[in-house]
């Protein structure tokens, strides 16, 4: 799936690849995931990142790879305009510094495909941005990070909420004149799965292991 086809994920209904990585014709790596949330909602996940969790946080919802975690710009009214500076490891690989940007949900998705969806429940949560594979990552005039997407898409259910993942590696290389073969060498397929292990091996990806759901069940605040 191109990131151009992100409406898709709007839609609950499985599609092709839902747990897995493929190789897109221009050369970006694309990997999905999905975890299934028990006992915490779309609100909830949406919440988690709203409240800039710190290190110590961070490293609860993934004590192995999960390092540090900073927040630059943006408050705690939304995540939306804050960069996430974090450090963490992909399995096995060194520790990589990374920066997530939280970008508008308009920005991947058609608007008023995007609000009929939340409308009729069909998704609950959405947490996206621009991902740069270093603290110093380079960015366009207007701010918008070079580098890769991610899409996180969060739906309720009778005993929680589905997540699912997907991450566009490289996304913006094409752009800049890499060829698919020069974008493989640089974000190889042991990276995406690499990537992928994280998801479906972590403390989270279990229903009976910890994740930030746990803590959200006791210190979000309630309406």
């Amino acid at each position: 799936m191109d990131l151009n086809e992100a409406n898709r994920l709007l839609d609950p209904t499985p599609m092709p690849l839902e747990l897995g990585y493929e190789r897109l014709p221009n050369g970006v790596l694309h990997v999905a995931c999905r975890t299934d949330l028990h006992g915490c909602t779309g609100e909830m996940f949406e919440w988690w990142f709203r409240s800039r969790p710190n290190t110590q946080q961070y490293v609860w919802w993934h004590p192995v790879d999960h390092v540090s975690s900073g927040w630059i710009g943006g408050d705690s009214s939304t995540h939306i305009g804050s960069i996430h500076k974090v450090e963490e490891f992909f399995t096995g690989l060194p520790s990589a510094k990374l920066l997530v940007q939280f970008r508008p949900n308009e920005e991947f998705f058609d608007a008023d495909l995007y609000q009929k969806a939340r409308k009729e429940g069909r998704i609950s949560a959405s947490v996206c941005g621009h991902t740069g594979m270093s603290w110093d990552a380079p960015a366009l005039p207007d701010g918008r990070l070079l580098g890769g997407r991610l899409l996180h898409i969060g739906r309720n259910t009778p005993w929680g909420c589905a997540l699912r993942s997907h991450f566009y590696m490289g996304q913006d290389l094409p752009l800049i004149g890499k060829s698919p073969k020069e974008i493989e060498e640089m974000i190889p397929d042991a990276f995406g799965m690499r990537c992928f292990s994280i998801a479906t091996t972590s403390p989270h990806s279990s229903r009976d292991s910890f994740h930030p759901c746990s803590l959200l069940r006791t210190v979000q605040p309630m309406k």
